[in-house]
């Protein structure tokens, strides 16, 4: 039900539940959980896409049948801490991440996709955080990142209603970076891009991002990625092109000798 594959430099995970609008189970959290790890021990991977094999869905949430047969216990124990562990997982990952949305992204379908970096919906895009209609909260962290992406007002109105949004409307709050037609062909597109430019630089502009937004000082951390990426191969490289007017050829090169 979580598929990985490798198209050269990109490793795409598959949601791939489409008969129940991929609603996520323990089951497929441990097949998100094992392809993040695949993907972080593969220096060869330099960007991700996180996509669906369903035009109806991107994911429809947790599966509700799974998570209320727990109990409380089972509730804490496992679902929450299981989701929370894998989501902070692929949210970490040294590689850039791409979410092609096509149709509902609701509830844990939504957190999923806050976890990368950049999300890319089809004008068919639906997103939402319906738990308070049966009687429950949103979690995996998806409140949180909600918030720091379009604010806690606009955060408050979709979790206390309930009520989905479209595309046009995440785009114009910030929830989504394009609306495109063809969303699996542009994530495609600005993985390729992503997996040819500097694979150090890239990733360690993330790590600065993310790090910023945590509320790390930005003057020390500006110091350390500057002073970690001028002694790599792709710097030495970035420099020569620009020096002799031609486009950069980028290896993916760490530190120089």
């Amino acid at each position: 039900m979580i598929r990985l594959e490798r198209h050269g430099a990109v490793a795409h995970v598959v949601v791939d539940r489409p008969d129940k609008l991929n609603a996520l189970t323990l089951a497929m959290l441990a097949g998100l959980d094992d392809a993040c790890g695949r993907i972080a021990g593969d220096d060869g991977v330099r960007a991700v896409v996180l996509r669906s094999t369903s035009p109806r869905a991107f994911c429809a949430g947790a599966d509700v049948h799974e998570w209320s047969a727990l109990g409380a216990q089972g509730m804490w124990r496992r679902w929450i801490a299981e989701g929370h562990r894998v989501f902070a997982r692929l949210a970490a990952l040294p590689a850039p991440t791409i979410a092609a949305i096509d149709g509902m992204a609701f509830g844990g379908g939504l957190e999923l996709a806050l976890c990368c970096d950049l999300r890319l919906a089809s004008p068919a895009a639906r997103f939402a955080l319906p738990e308070v209609k049966i009687g429950i909260v949103p979690g995996w962290g998806g409140p949180a990142r909600l918030a720091a992406l379009i604010g806690a007002s606009r955060t408050k109105q979709m979790a206390l209603t309930g009520a989905p949004v479209d595309a046009a409307t995440a785009l114009h709050w910030g929830l989504v970076n394009e609306v495109v037609d063809d969303v699996h062909a542009r994530a495609e597109a600005l993985a390729a891009e992503l997996a040819a430019g500097p694979r150090v630089a890239v990733q360690v502009t993330k790590q600065l991002v993310d790090a910023a937004a945590a509320g790390a000082p930005p003057a020390v951390l500006d110091a350390l990625a500057a002073g970690f990426v001028s002694g790599t191969d792709d710097l030495a490289e970035g420099v020569a092109a620009f020096r002799e007017k031609r486009p950069p050829r980028f290896h993916g090169g760490g530190a120089t000798e």
